[in-house]
This record gives C-alpha cells, structure tokens and sequence, in this order.
C-alpha cells in the first residue's frame, strides 16, 4: 500500500520547527530534506539541526556533495531510511554498507536524466530508489510522469526495492503515480503551501487508496 509523506525542506531551525508543529498532528512518514548548498544550489539545514516526533517514520533525503562526511551524523540520528544521490559520483557502495550494519535502510536517489542501468549495482544493494523529479532544493517542481518508465526498469533490476517519488505530486497525479508502482509519495508543497495542510494531506491518502474504474 503506498504512503503520503510530507516534506520538510526548509532553511531556518525556526521554519523548521514551525513545519514540525504543523505536521505533528497528522503526518506518520516524513521526508526531510538536507543540502550542503553544493549538490543542490539551496543551502537548507544540515543534520546537525534536525529532529523530531519519536513516534515519526523519518527519511532523510542527503542532496550532499559528499556523502561520507555526513554519514556518521546521520546514522547517529536513528532515521527509517537515508536517501544519498548517485549523481555525486561517489562509490556509495561501501556507505551504503555502512548504513545497513546501523540497522537503517538506504537508499539512491536519481535525478531525471539518470537511467537506472547505469547504477544497477547500487539498485541492487537499494532498500529504497528515488525517483526525482522536482527542484533541488525547493518545494515545488513538476512530476514529470514519463519518468514512471523507471519503475519498471528499477523493478527489473531489483524486484524487492521500495520506490519513492520526489517532485511535484498532487491529488491531480497522486493515483496515477501509485497505479504506476510508487510506494512513498513525498509530497511537499500540496501539503505545505495549504491553507490547512492536515485537510491536504487527508485528501491525498483517499485518493491514492480509491478504488479506480478500468
């Protein structure tokens, strides 16, 4: 069954703790972006700055540059899943490894013009594959449904792996992108430009749970 998770992608503690109030009362999965301001041209809050809920499932999304400078600070935090971008260049085969020894699962995450037979090794050693299709950095960003074609490519590669979707979901596409074989939707404007986020959320749960007619 597939999840909405809401994003926080923010550049202040104090955005941040706002956005955690207001998610609080409603959100069980969350996505949480970091950037170094290198990899991805927004400069948000580092893992130094980041908590939150005890009872939250957290996935931390690392738009970082160098990912094993990080890696002992995020394993450190306990999150569900951290998420590294293949597109860094970096072997993330051995901090991958590392990731799992803590007992957390690890995942890769692909920008658009990455084709997912370029990194099979990494796919296979995935608990979690990304598909990005929206604005580093930002909330926002358009979900550019041709990239659902990597499901099928992933899945081949890896028939195990969770998928995430990253960029611009919507109760316009959310069933779509769920009847297209996404798990973990992460959704972050729809959600955090509201006017009242809980009652957007709620619509984006029915919806990816109605019950189509073919």
């Amino acid at each position: 069954m597939s999840v909405i998770a809401p994003c926080i992608t923010v550049e202040t503690a104090e955005e941040y703790k706002a956005t955690v109030e207001r998610l609080h009362p409603f959100a069980q999965r969350v996505h949480i972006d970091i950037s170094d301001g290198e990899f991805a041209p927004a400069f948000l809050l580092g893992e130094a700055q980041i908590w939150w809920p005890k009872e939250w499932i957290v996935d931390i999304h690392a738009m970082v540059a160098r990912p094993a400078e990080h890696l002992l600070a995020l394993i450190a935090l306990k999150p569900n899943l951290i998420t590294f971008h293949v597109e860094t260049g970096v072997n993330l085969l051995p901090i991958m490894e590392q990731v799992k020894k803590a007992g957390i699962k690890v995942g890769i995450a692909l920008l658009r013009p990455t084709v997912p037979s370029t990194v099979n090794a990494m796919i296979q050693a995935a608990d979690h594959v990304l598909i990005f299709s929206g604005d580093l950095g930002h909330y926002g960003g358009s979900a550019s449904l041709m990239q659902l074609e990597k499901v099928r490519l992933i899945k081949a590669i890896n028939p195990n792996v969770e998928i995430g979707w990253d960029g611009g979901v919507s109760t316009d596409n959310a069933y779509t992108l769920t009847q297209g074989g996404v798990d973990v939707l992460n959704t972050g404007g729809a959600i955090a430009k509201a006017d009242d986020p809980a009652d957007a959320y709620a619509t984006l749960v029915r919806e990816i749970n109605k019950h189509g007619v073919i």
